[in-house]
């Protein structure tokens, strides 16, 4: 049980991590928004697992603890995720760029 645990703690805790990279290596807002919402999310969610397994297996609690945090957060990520960005486009629409930023246009000239 042990081992189960501690593999998906750190699968969970490689997701996250890599889905962090992501925000260095785009360089874009549009571009930088999915890593993290994705990796991230898929990440907390594998070490909210690993937490129940954990204290499941022992008996020592229920995990409703776990089971509130994954369903908030399925639920406040994809929303939080479609605000960022239409503020995004509506700011960008706003001053006259496109939906693809001033990275983006530099570039194509």
């Amino acid at each position: 049980m042990s081992a189960a645990v501690a593999a998906l703690v750190l699968a969970g805790a490689a997701l996250a991590f890599i889905g962090s990279l992501g925000l260095l290596r785009m360089k874009t807002f549009y571009e930088r928004v999915h890593p993290p919402t994705m990796g991230t999310t898929l990440g907390a969610g594998l070490i909210l697992v690993g937490s129940m397994v954990f204290f499941a297996a022992g008996g020592t609690r229920i995990p409703f603890h776990e089971i509130l945090i994954g369903a908030f957060m399925t639920f406040t990520t994809p929303v939080t995720y479609m605000l960022l960005v239409r503020a995004a486009l509506h700011r960008d629409r706003a001053e006259g760029r496109g939906a693809l930023g001033d990275a983006q246009e530099e570039k194509q000239r």
